[in-house]
C-alpha cells in the first residue's frame, strides 16, 4: 500500500551521498514513493537507483549564485510536483522546501547532516556565515520535524531553538562479503585509506605530508572536493606520487570493495568550528563496518566511538610528523591491528543502518 510520495532534495549530484541513499531505501521499504532531487555537474557519472531521481542543470555551480539558482529551480519544481512530504537535506535546500511546504500545506522534514553554519568554509567568512545564520534563525523555529547526525549537534540546536531533535547517525548498511573491483594491495606495502569529501579541514594536507615519513605503506584518497587539485599539487611538491594515490570519486556500489582492502582507515578532521568538532563522519563507520582499524582526531564524538568500542586510536596532534609516528607504530604492531579489527567485527553489529533505521521508522510515523 503506497503511503504517499516524498520528494527528497540535496545540492550534490547524488552520486556519492550514502546517507541520503540509505534514507531513500528505508523510506521505500515503508511503502513511500521516493523522488530524489539534486544537480548535475560537468563530470557527474550516470546514476542508477531503485527509486526515481532528478538532477537540475544549473547556470551557476559555485557561490551565492549557485545556491540561489538551485533553490529557485527547486521551489518551482516542488510547487508543480505532487508530494505529501518535502524532505530537506541541509540548510542549503531548506528555503525552497520551507516555502513550498507552506504554500502547498505539505509536511516538511529537515535532515541536518552537519552543523551547517559552523563548517570551515563559513567560519572564516563572517558575512556569508551571517547570511546563513539569518536563514536558519528565520526558518528553524518554525520547523516541526528535525533530524541530525550526532548528539552534540542535536544538543546545540535544542538549546538554540528549544526544539526536539531526533538523532539518526550516518551508519552504513551491514556488509558481510565483498569482491575487489580493483585490487589496491601492493605486495609488501600496507594500505592506508581516506574516503570522503576532499575539502579543507579534513586533515588531508598534513596527512599527505606525513607520508614522507611513513614506512612501507601507501595512502589511497577516495573522493573529490574543493582542495582536490591542491592535494595533487602537494603530492607533486613532496614527490609522493608512488606513496599517495588519488582515486577520485567511486560509485557507492563499489566503495566498500576498496575499503575492505585497507589496513588502516583515517579520519583526521581538524577542530575548525563546531561542525567538525561534533562530527561523526560516514567514513568512520564505513571503516568499522569493513573491519578496518581506525585513526581519528581526538574530537569528542569520534573519540567516544573509538574508545567505547576499542576499534583504533585517536590523535590530538594533527601535524605531519605526529601523524606519521602514530601510523608507523600502528602498522608495525600487527597484533594490535588484529585486535582492533576483531573489535570492529563486534562493534559493527550495533553500528549499522539496520539498527539505526528503526529510529527513522519511528520518526517518520510521528511526522506532523
Amino acid at each position: 500500500m503506497n503511503k504517499g510520495k516524498i520528494i527528497i532534495s540535496v545540492t550534490n549530484d547524488l552520486m556519492t551521498d550514502q546517507r541520503v541513499n540509505r534514507v531513500c531505501l528505508s523510506l521505500q521499504k515503508m511503502d513511500y514513493e521516493i523522488l530524489l532531487v539534486g544537480r548535475s555537474l560537468k563530470h557527474s557519472l550516470p546514476i542508477k537507483r531503485n527509486y526515481r531521481t532528478k538532477r537540475f542543470n544549473l547556470w551557476f555551480n559555485k557561490g551565492f549564485l549557485f545556491y540561489a539558482n538551485f533553490n529557485i529551480c527547486l521551489l518551482f519544481y516542488l510547487l508543480f510536483s505532487k508530494a505529501d512530504i518535502c524532505w530537506s537535506n541541509d540548510l542549503d535546500t531548506l528555503p525552497a522546501n520551507f516555502l513550498a511546504s507552506k504554500i502547498k500545506r505539505k509536511k516538511l522534514v529537515y535532515d541536518s547532516h552537519e552543523y551547517f553554519t559552523e563548517v570551515p568554509e563559513l567560519v572564516n567568512r563572517p558575512r556569508i556565515q551571517s547570511f546563513w545564520k539569518f536563514i536558519e534563525q528565520m526558518i528553524f523555529p518554525k520547523l516541526k520535524n528535525i533530524i541530525t547526525v550526532s548528539d552534540k549537534i542535536a544538543e546545540d540546536y535544542s538549546k538554540l531553538y528549544d526544539k526536539k531533535i531526533t538523532v539518526i547517525r550516518n551508519l552504513p548498511l551491514s556488509i558481510t562479503d565483498f569482491y575487489p573491483v580493483k585490487n589496491i594491495k601492493i605486495l609488501g606495502l600496507d594500505v592506508i585509506i581516506y574516503q570522503g569529501v576532499v575539502n579543507v579541514g579534513r586533515g588531508l594536507e598534513p596527512l599527505v605530508e606525513a607520508m614522507q615519513y611513513v614506512n612501507n605503506a601507501i595512502l589511497y584518497i577516495i573522493g573529490d572536493g574543493d582542495v582536490f587539485d591542491a592535494i595533487v599539487q602537494k603530492i607533486r611538491k613532496y614527490k609522493l606520487e608512488d606513496k599517495v594515490i588519488m582515486l577520485g570519486k567511486i560509485p557507492l556500489e563499489q566503495l566498500h570493495h576498496y575499503t575492505f582492502q585497507a589496513n588502516l582507515g583515517v579520519s583526521l578532521e581538524e577542530n575548525m568550528g563546531l561542525n567538525y568538532k561534533y562530527a561523526l563522519p560516514n567514513k568512520l563507520f564505513d571503516y568499522i563496518n569493513a573491519n578496518v582499524p581506525v585513526l581519528t582526531s581526538e574530537l569528542p564524538e569520534m573519540k567516544f566511538i573509538v574508545e567505547n568500542y576499542n576499534v583504533g586510536e585517536t590523535l590530538s596532534d594533527i601535524s605531519p610528523k605526529a601523524i606519521a609516528e602514530k601510523i608507523n607504530i600502528l602498522l608495525a604492531d600487527k597484533s594490535r591491528l588484529s585486535a582492533y579489527s576483531n573489535n570492529c567485527k563486534l562493534a559493527k553489529k550495533e553500528l549499522c543502518w539496520e539498527v539505526e533505521e528503526k529510529k527513522l521508522y519511528s520518526f517518520v510515523n510521528e511526522i506532523k
